[in-house]
């Protein structure tokens, strides 16, 4: 066992990299374990070139845009995790051996690589409403300054425009959001001539969010419209949380330890102690800590709290935003030429909010279809392969891309629960059941068939609507919700493991209600917020 440390931080991920900079940042000495899995074959793969300038000059453009051993190709049903790219295969590699899932209801994405599941995400960053951040447990009051103190270290750009109060909020730093692309303008000016209509209906039209420079920051690089978002991170100009963790790492109360899996804890007088299990050679080491934080994200999370109280029977709640995406074509583009400077991120969401509380409303994000390639969506046409092929080459400049998410509170229906496993690594697995009622579900399509109505009302055409499954959301929370009342397996609303002296949860795991917009930004303000009062305690 190695001496005692101050603070462990339990992944590398966007909690755990945010709540880690604060505790460093006054001045306290921090140890984060991680399992760390990188991807070095394709860390300098990449060049820094527009996606066109690739395709027509690089012969080495198969190596990331399909794979080394072909590994970006992908057939048969969609599943979860169809639209990572070789360069980000990492994200989910040794998740199934050591994060079993036994489930046939829901398929989730978790994340051992290095910087977890932010690794890949879109980047979107939306301020929760103060009625959502209520319902999801967090502190209304606290939460805005929180959310300003993430914006200057990862660097936002947003707009303020009529959707504001859907997509930043209050959010005074930021910078200004990037250039449109000639698909989204052409929506948006449809959308501006018809808004009124549109406001009526209860739907509102604005510019997304990012976690993306448009200005340098630092060593950071403003976005240089590559549009190869999905296969490299050069420039730096979209956060990730690895980047911070790389810079924590410079400090000398920082201390980073990969090829850990943590596995339990145990509280003793003055302290923790945390088991993690070698991945190297599945041999058992001991860390002990004056406090712990786990952000490994809430099934993980949820994971480690059931070890270490050692309980099989125990139903874990959990949140999962239901999720479904519609390829989308504008006639009007049909034919041109590609475009030059493009973006794989979201630029413009449809919010539907018809209740007009701020709170129970379902969100669509629009995105352009380029640099992903027609093999990755071609199959999901409503066209033989060999005809689709062809069409598609012609159509490919007028695609568009709808994801539809929408909020998810508790019920007794979804659980998660660990199963006793001594074949697997860690001994055990988690059983999941997750299902949606009947009449939510003929809900939720119908708020899908309005916002495919707005889509074509701004000359944009749904082609077909694709259900990845529960758990492609890769949005999940709830499973150590927050309780004022002392309850096993709940955490204080300060983020402490009732029942505990030295144990806070960073990650959405607490969380009581899960809104449809990304939840990302509201992580990151979260996990800030909880080191900060593990600090104070």
């Amino acid at each position: 066992m190695s001496a005692v440390v101050e603070y462990i931080v339990v992944g590398s991920g966007c909690s755990g990299a945010m709540a880690a900079q604060t505790l460093i940042e006054a001045g306290k000495q921090v140890t984060m374990l991680d399992v760390g899995v990188q991807n070095p074959d394709y860390d300098t793969a990449v060049p820094s070139q527009d996606y066109l300038t690739i395709r027509k000059t690089d012969p080495n453009q198969h190596h990331y845009l399909i794979g080394k051993k072909a590994e970006g190709l992908t057939w048969g049903d969609i599943g979860k995790g169809a639209q990572v790219t070789p360069t980000r295969k990492h994200l989910s590699q040794l998740a199934e051996d050591y994060l079993p899932v036994e489930s046939d209801t829901f398929s989730p994405i978790e994340s051992l690589g290095y910087g977890g599941l932010g690794i890949g995400w879109g980047l979107q960053c939306w301020e929760y409403s103060r009625a959502e951040q209520r319902a999801a447990g967090l502190d209304s009051s606290a939460m805005p300054e929180a959310y300003e103190i993430v914006s200057k270290r990862i660097g936002v750009s947003a707009t303020r425009d009529e959707a504001s109060p859907y997509t930043m909020g209050d959010l005074q730093t930021f910078q200004p959001s990037p250039t449109m692309d000639r698909n989204h303008r052409r929506i948006y000016q449809n959308y501006q001539k018809k808004r009124r209509r549109f406001n009526a209906q209860g739907l509102h039209m604005g510019r997304t969010p990012l976690a993306l420079l448009t200005q340098d920051l630092g060593q950071r690089k403003k976005y240089a419209y590559h549009d190869m978002d999905f296969y490299t991170d050069n420039g730096h100009s979209a956060w990730r949380p690895w980047m911070t963790v790389n810079e924590l790492r410079k400090h000398k109360n920082f201390t980073y330890k990969d090829g850990l899996l943590v596995l339990s804890f145990k509280e003793e007088k003055g302290g923790v102690l945390v088991h993690a299990l070698q991945i190297s050679d599945h041999s058992e080491v001991t860390f002990k800590a004056k406090k712990l934080i786990l952000a490994a994200n809430p099934l993980s999370s949820g994971r480690i709290v059931l070890r270490s109280l050692g309980d099989f029977a125990q139903k874990l709640p959990l949140l999962c935003n239901p999720y479904t995406y519609i390829p989308c074509l504008q006639p009007g583009l049909v034919g041109k030429a590609a475009e030059a400077k493009k973006m794989g991120f979201a630029q413009l969401t449809l919010f539907l909010d018809e209740k007009n509380d701020h709170k129970d409303l379902s969100v669509a994000s629009l995105y352009s279809y380029q640099s992903l390639m027609l093999f990755r969506i071609i199959r999901q046409l409503p066209l033989n392969f060999r005809d689709a092929r062809i069409i598609m080459r012609y159509l490919m400049s007028g695609l568009e891309i709808m994801g539809v998410h929408h909020p998810d509170m508790h019920t007794k229906t979804n659980y998660m629960q660990r199963l006793e496993r001594p074949g697997n690594p860690t001994g055990d697995a988690l059983a999941v059941r997750y299902e949606v009622a009947p009449e939510r579900l003929a809900e939720l399509r119908r708020r899908e068939k309005v916002c495919m109505a707005a889509m074509r009302s701004v000359g944009v055409f749904p082609l077909k609507r694709v259900d990845p499954g529960y758990g492609a959301s890769v949005h999940y929370a709830g499973t150590l919700p927050y309780s004022q009342e002392p309850k096993p397996f709940h955490l204080r609303p300060d983020g402490k493991l009732h029942g505990t002296k030295h144990v806070y949860v960073a990650d959405s795991a607490g969380f009581t209600y899960l809104p449809a917009k990304g939840l990302t930004f509201s992580l990151l303000a979260n996990a800030h917020l909880t080191a900060e009062r593990a600090l104070r305690s």
